[in-house]
């Protein structure tokens, strides 16, 4: 079982979410976050003042699912979250030793 968490521009969550679910992924945890990389923020004027944001807003999506699925479910989320631009985002995938559902007790790919 892996766990796969990824990083992605607002405005191509929709996309992402549908093509995930197209791939066969059936829950997924959403959170916003803020947070920058190699664009390191960008600067913004505000009633004729320069100011820096650092933080730039960003959507993270996390999904546990079988080692069958990883490779399928990252190249939805490369085909509809890629601009091509800085700040695209990123994919981690780590290895998750155990799942269990709370409301059944199954235990391992059954609580997926």
């Amino acid at each position: 079982m892996k766990k796969l968490e990824a990083i992605v521009r607002p405005h191509v969550l929709d996309a992402v979410k549908t093509a995930l679910q197209e791939v066969g992924i059936v829950g997924m945890t959403i959170n916003e976050v803020k947070g920058f990389g190699r664009q390191k923020g960008h600067t913004e004027t505000y009633r004729g003042s320069e100011y820096k944001v650092e933080f730039l807003p960003k959507i993270k999506i996390e999904v546990a699912l079988a080692d069958e699925m990883v490779e399928a479910a990252v190249e939805a989320i490369l085909k509809t979250a890629k601009t091509g631009k800085f700040g695209d985002g990123k994919v981690f995938v780590s290895g998750l030793d155990q799942v269990v559902r709370i409301r059944t007790g199954e235990r391992g790919e059954a609580a997926l």
